[in-house]
């Protein structure tokens, strides 16, 4: 690898700049479900789909008045559909957004859902109907739809339909325990959520124990008033406000003061107390939680105190509590993440129990990062599955989908990537391998890489990998990459998931591109390596977005030990942000330990998978088994981070 030497002065100078270029408290949010597209320029839209996206605004804020007004003026748009729905859905739903009881928009609702019947736009109504007829209570109509609701992914949607089964009688502890099974994430709770969990506590269906976890999971995440509405109130919330803001002023308030309470609650304070400190890295955290542990009902933590419990423990390579905290996670918990069945295995390898290859051959046919990682550790190597040819009759057999796809790529080109997304993944429902192969193909056909690698994705036995990762631009990225030394696999594996190949891709902070460059840092760099006709404007360009952001790549790999794993979390944080978790370890660990400890949920899942991208894309490019584990190396302590980072 080619090194960039330069001054401490200069050196301090990128870091400062680059770090200055994202966000000041989160990473810069450019993952590939991030990004949007700008589609084209506004100047070459059409009058009228102008208006389209004034009314789709509106709709979104619900403007009632302002959707009736441009929906009168869009009599003969192409998409009657979503005419119809903008105009409609404000109808359901308060300024606030939350579901209006009113019912003068029935009959519209009613006939919208016959008119188009079996598309992904009528179940979208539905789902905004049943929220409002979950608000009414009025189960003999939700009741009826329900089972109609094809995708079944909204939370509150879910809550309501447990409402519905106790008001006809359903005993609570059977709805106690689809709740617990469902109810992980307060932030869709919504309104109907704590109503079903205030029900359910009273009629005991939950326990107070439980109940006060599923509150507890709210305050943690700075949901007070959600917290308080479930219907009891949790001894611990007091020390989980001020764990929130300074977890080491809450341990030490809580060590020096006899908290007079049972040892459930005094366990459940050490395992709030454990969960921010391990989210700032400090080592004190083991203690906190090691002392949850010994009180018992590790099952009662949130799913956050859970996880990050799991966490300390690898930090600190206690693999007999990293085994007994993944034992006592709630299922639903580890069930929902590979990550939590990897560490499981790796903690009894380490503690000799055969049973560890059960635990790795669980994932050992998944194509991610711990599925690379499984194999490895049984001993096997990295590879691609067999291609699938795809031939005009498998092509035939998705003809009917075109249409939609077609419709998708409309919606594409003005900037409205949910409801473009909605249309496409839509018809990918039911589909076998082969016709998931066919759309990709045509996904590709038609320019929308993005669609062709994740409809790709979506395979279970046969697979055509060079669609999942695919290589455009590869007659301008190479010169780039060889002129400077640095590895094109892994470069394709991080605009993989910065953009999926999106060329006018920008995220909501403002990064540009195929590899998502922020302004300050395309300035930056552009003067470090002497592009003297560089302007703004110029990032959104292929060859100026691709050069730019291949070179700052470059440099944080070289200011981070030419570590694959530490600059790609530079790339998506800034670069002071891994010198900070560096400066945190009391011993080496693992990359792949580092990895999984990083603070932020966005650079954690973020690293893994550019990683597990290069490596498909080095198997793609040299036709050999590759290791993951090979790349990901140790990461050592480090000292202080430079003073003059902001």
């Amino acid at each position: 690898m080619k090194l960039l030497r330069t001054s401490v002065i200069i050196i301090s100078l990128f870091f400062s700049i680059s770090l200055c270029a994202t966000t000041k408290n989160t990473p810069k949010s450019t993952s590939s479900n991030q990004a949007s597209s700008a589609g084209k320029k506004v100047e070459n839209l059409s009058e009228q789909d102008k208006k389209f996206i004034e009314l789709r605004e509106a709709a979104k804020k619900n403007d009632l008045l302002k959707a009736s007004q441009l929906a009168n003026q869009l009599t003969d748009y192409e998409m009657t559909d979503y005419v119809e729905y903008f105009r409609i859905k404000p109808r359901l739903y308060d300024s606030s957004a939350k579901s209006n009881a009113s019912t003068d928009a029935d009959s519209e609702v009613n006939n919208f859902l016959k008119k188009y019947k079996g598309s992904g736009l009528a179940d979208r109504m539905r789902n905004d109907w049943l929220l409002v007829l979950g608000k009414r209570k009025d189960w003999a109509n939700f009741d009826l739809e329900y089972p109609q609701f094809a995708l079944d992914d909204d939370t509150q949607v879910k809550c309501y339909a447990m409402l519905s089964k106790m008001a006809k009688g359903e005993p609570p502890k059977s709805v106690g325990a689809q709740a617990k099974a469902t109810l992980l994430d307060p932030k869709y709770f919504g309104d109907a959520c704590p109503e079903l969990i205030s029900q359910l506590y009273a009629r005991g269906g939950l326990s107070k124990q439980e109940t006060q976890s599923i509150s507890r999971s709210a305050t943690e995440m700075n949901f007070d008033s959600l917290g308080q509405r479930m219907g009891v109130d949790d001894p611990v919330a007091g020390i989980v406000k001020k764990a929130r803001t300074n977890p080491n002023l809450a341990m030490k308030t809580f060590e020096e003061n006899d908290w007079k309470n049972n040892a459930e609650y005094k366990g459940m304070a050490w395992g709030v107390i454990g969960q921010f400190l391990a989210k700032k890295l400090d080592p004190t955290a083991i203690d906190a939680y090691r002392k949850q542990h010994a009180f018992g009902h590790s099952e009662l933590l949130s799913p956050e105190s859970s996880e990050w419990k799991v966490r300390a423990a690898l930090r600190e390579k206690d693999w007999r509590l990293v085994k007994e905290s993944v034992e006592t996670m709630p299922e639903a918990v580890r069930l929902r993440d590979p990550a939590w069945t990897y560490w499981y295995g790796k903690a009894l390898k380490e503690l000799g129990d055969e049973r560890s290859k059960e635990q790795f051959e669980k994932l050992a046919n998944q194509f991610n990062f711990y599925g690379q990682l499984s194999l490895e550790e049984l001993g096997r190597t990295i590879q691609i599955p067999p291609k699938t040819i795809i031939t005009d009759a498998d092509t035939k057999s998705i003809s009917k989908s075109i249409p939609a796809f077609n419709k998708a790529a409309k919606l594409y080109d003005m900037n409205l990537r949910t409801e473009g997304n909605r249309e496409w993944n839509w018809e990918l429902r039911g589909m076998s391998d082969k016709e998931l192969l066919a759309a990709a193909e045509y996904g590709k056909k038609i320019n929308m890489i993005d669609r062709a690698v994740n409809t790709s994705d979506r395979t279970k036995q046969e697979h055509n990998f060079s669609l999942r990762y695919p290589t455009p631009f590869i007659d301008k990225l190479n010169p780039i990459t060889k002129q400077i030394q640095l590895d094109v696999n892994w470069v394709y594996g991080l605009i993989r998931q910065e953009s999926r190949f999106v060329t006018a891709a920008r995220s909501n902070v403002g990064a540009s591109g195929l590899m998502q460059v922020m302004p300050a840092t395309g300035q930056f760099v552009a003067k470090k390596i002497g592009m003297s006709d560089y302007t703004p404007d110029k990032l959104s360009e292929l060859q100026t977005n691709l050069v730019l952001g291949s070179n700052y790549l470059n440099m944080v790999l070289n200011e981070l030990d030419g570590s694959w794993g530490l600059a790609s979390a530079a790339y998506n944080a800034g670069p002071g942000r891994p010198k900070q978790w560096r400066q945190t370890l009391t011993k080496p660990v693992s990359m792949e330990i580092f990895a999984e400890t990083i603070p932020f949920t966005e650079t954690r899942t973020y690293v893994k998978n550019v990683l597990s991208n290069a490596v498909y894309y080095e198997i793609l490019s040299t036709g050999k088994p590759q290791s993951l584990k090979a790349k990901l190396g140790t990461v050592n302590p480090t000292q202080a981070v430079n003073s003059n980072l902001p």
